[in-house]
């Protein structure tokens, strides 16, 4: 008898023949019509170096090191023809330790790649030929398949094949880790699950909820319709340019449950740019869907465990529901979701399968990383046009999409605008953009005093924190100096400063010095931050930055006039510029009376695109090999980083909790990384090794830095450079 796995319980036994053909059906269930039968073979195939004398031996006590990942390799290899071979070659050669580099023909056994793993001495396997039937496979028409989109050109082959390698990878390893966590008596997975007509009659209930008898309301309900009414429409890919103060959230919402019942979709999955507009999406979610809805969120900054409001078993399960995504309603951020298709990993990649068939909405589209553009779009081509999904790029800044995903992704998609009557868009315009030109720190404060509340929004971290400590009066502060514990914290401040000073002074009119409200602040705050203050300064940026921060300005329209002044700091001059957006911007006041009107968005967009133009591909994997069989799995994931890399988080105690995770850490030399996440603050690469220097952070061996010293983190400012001094 071949053995595959013994329960440790029960000490029952499964076989190799039984384990394969489970695996091999669950992940022909997973695939997509065109790669079932090739899905199914790899699954049969996936194991097949157990039958290897050494590992019955190994199964039955013995302690030794068997390699059973390249049998299957090997199998595939002499069966099949190139380049469906080669597919099954990279996946069942790395179904344990992740998709390996290609390689070439001069590797030796030693190495990692698939070159070098296929050249290593293997036992006789061959037993498996008596138990399992591995079927014959259409190889021309997978060879179809595989070069539709192609044309010619090989970097788009690439790519595709490149992208069908992940995707069946992820096929076969959910499946072998489902069926083995059930045979093994491991946790079981159990789908999150969410009525979408039911959801719907909520959101609809909520919608009519609202009233519609001022203007704005009026033409909120009006844009909103446009929306609604292409429910019926088929596309692959919708366009929903809708205005800051539109109710974008909620409309996006509704049409995406009304495509899901439409077009029979199994899930609906939400892409966010920041942690923070997730915290703010998933609240209206969960309190306007309620039980109707079993919510998946996956983020690095929330944990499951620490959730007090959440069942155990609710949590549980959700934690193995992020694994791979097996849930109806799912809340991501940008970074997880496309890390998750350029993975080399099975812990990362079991989820790609589980994109398909969804309704995907890109909150935020504009924000997509310009650097992995190509990459980006190309992936959500392949993900709308042959997995059966649906994606949805949602924002208030649209650029020229139609072009972009032309000229980057996948040409012929399909693409609907939701909004094609922009003439309404000047209704939800609550602010006017004015240049204030090069201002000193100095006059920048004055200005700013002379607003009831203002907000005041810089590029860098160094100048937030001087203009902070310059400023008199009521003051905040924010920036990614502080932990997200201490940015909440401050944020639920300024909220409630905020409130009371409109329930005290509701026409803003004989207001007292003290009362003025100030808070200085990165760009951080410009999303997903709800908060209005009756002034705007905006240091010069993108003109979707720009926008953002006037989104924060009479954010609901409650007075006829209010400023948004954009300004260039004379401390910041003479300073070489690394960013063009600054610059486009500048030339854009000058051009427009107005830059909130959708012609000079779409010209900032064409301008930026243009200057970048080489920057949007350069990461492009068909740049980094030219064939299929050197495919740089392993080294491309590596290097397909969407969080910038130049910075380092560190931890600072500051409650309990945390104080005792610091202490756990140091005691033992292990810790969870996640579970510090709210208590960290990031800083440059030269400013950590300015703390180093200073003997002030720590990892007590364990890789995730600590700060050791608690005079060198300010409650209002976040991190010092430098010790307090004392006068003893």
């Amino acid at each position: 008898m071949y053995i595959a796995h013994i329960n440790d319980s029960t000490k029952e036994v499964q076989t190799v023949k039984e384990h394969s053909e489970n695996t091999a059906l669950l992940g022909r269930e997973f695939a997509v019509p065109e790669l079932k039968d090739t899905v199914y073979t790899m699954g049969l195939l996936h194991d097949i170096g157990k039958y290897q004398p050494s590992f019955v031996s190994r199964i039955h006590g013995a302690s030794v090191r068997v390699e059973h990942s390249t049998c299957g390799a090997l199998a595939a290899k002499e069966k099949y023809c190139r380049p469906l071979s080669y597919l099954m070659q990279y996946c069942i050669s790395g179904h344990h330790t992740g998709l390996p580099d290609g390689g070439n023909a001069n590797d030796t056994s030693d190495m990692p790649t698939l070159s070098g793993r296929l050249q290593r001495e293997v036992e006789d396997y061959s037993a498996y030929k008596a138990e399992l039937k591995i079927p014959e496979i259409d190889e021309k028409a997978f060879m179809e398949f595989l070069v539709t989109d192609c044309g010619n050109d090989m970097g788009k082959l690439v790519e595709k094949f490149a992208f069908f390698a992940r995707y069946c990878f992820s096929c076969l390893t959910d499946a072998d880790s489902l069926d083995t966590a059930e045979f093994c008596g491991g946790p079981q997975n159990r789908s999150l699950k969410a009525d979408f007509e039911k959801c719907l009659e909520r959101v609809n209930q909520h919608l009519a909820g609202f009233q519609c008898e001022t203007a704005l309301q009026k033409t909120r309900a009006l844009l909103q319709k446009q929306v609604f009414d292409k429910a019926g429409e088929e596309a692959e890919i919708y366009l929903m340019n809708m205005p800051t103060g539109s109710g974008k959230t909620l409309c996006s919402l509704k049409f995406a449950l009304e495509r899901a019942i439409r077009s029979g979709k199994k899930r609906i999955i939400y892409v966010i740019p920041y942690n923070s507009i997730i915290d703010q999406a998933a609240g209206t979610f969960e309190r306007i869907l309620g039980k109707d809805a079993e919510l998946l969120r996956h983020q690095s900054t929330f944990s499951y465990d620490d959730r007090e409001d959440y069942s155990e078993d609710y949590g549980q399960t959700a934690k193995l529901a992020a694994e791979n995504w097996d849930a109806q309603l799912i809340i991501t951020t940008a970074v997880q979701f496309f890390e998750s298709i350029y993975a080399n990993k099975r812990g990362k990649l079991r989820k790609l399968h589980n994109m398909a068939d969804s309704v995907l909405i890109f909150d935020e589209a504009h924000m997509m990383p310009q650097d992995y553009l190509q990459p980006c779009l190309k992936a959500i081509g392949y993900i709308t046009k042959y997995l059966g999904s649906e994606a949805v790029f949602l924002t208030a800044t649209m650029p020229d999409f139609r072009k972009l995903v032309v000229d980057y992704g996948l040409p012929d998609s399909r693409i609907v605008d939701l909004i094609d009557d922009t003439a309404m868009f000047p209704v939800f315009q609550k602010c006017v953009y004015q240049d204030a030109g090069l201002l000193s720190d100095q006059a920048l404060l004055q200005k700013a005093g002379q607003s009831p509340s203002s907000l005041i929004v810089v590029n860098k971290r160094a100048a937030a924190v001087r203009l902070y400590r310059l400023c008199g009066g009521k003051r905040y502060h924010l920036s990614t100096y502080m932990t997200a514990f201490d940015r909440k914290r401050v944020i639920d401040e300024i909220k409630k400063e905020l409130d009371r000073l409109e329930k005290d002074y509701p026409d803003m009119s004989g207001l007292p010095e003290n009362r003025k409200i100030t808070v200085i602040s990165t760009s951080l705050i410009e999303a997903g931050v709800d908060l209005d203050f009756y002034t705007v300064f905006r240091e010069v940026s993108g003109l979707d930055s720009i926008l953002q921060a006037g989104g924060r300005c009479n954010r609901e329209g409650k007075r006829e006039h209010a400023d948004v002044f954009v300004f260039r700091l004379e401390s910041e001059q003479g300073k070489r510029a690394m960013d063009e957006r600054p610059g486009l911007s500048k030339g854009l006041m000058a051009e427009y009376e107005d830059i909130s009107v959708p012609e000079c968005i779409r010209t900032y967009y064409e301008r930026l695109f243009y200057v970048k133009s080489e920057q949007l591909e350069q990461n492009a994997l068909g740049n980094f090999c030219s064939s299929i069989y050197s495919i740089p799995f392993r080294g491309y994931a590596d290097c397909f980083e969407l969080i910038d890399t130049r910075t380092v988080s560190v931890a600072a105690a500051r409650d309990d909790y945390s104080r005792e995770m610091v202490e756990q850490l140091k005691d033992s030399g292990y810790g969870n990384a996640r579970k510090l996440q709210n208590y960290t603050f990031s800083v440059y690469q030269y400013e950590f090794d300015d703390l180093l220097k200073q003997h002030v952070v720590d990892d007590y061996g364990s890789g995730i830095y600590c700060l050791t010293n608690p005079d060198y983190y300010d409650d209002e400012t976040g991190v010092v450079f430098e010790a307090k001094d004392y006068i003893l």
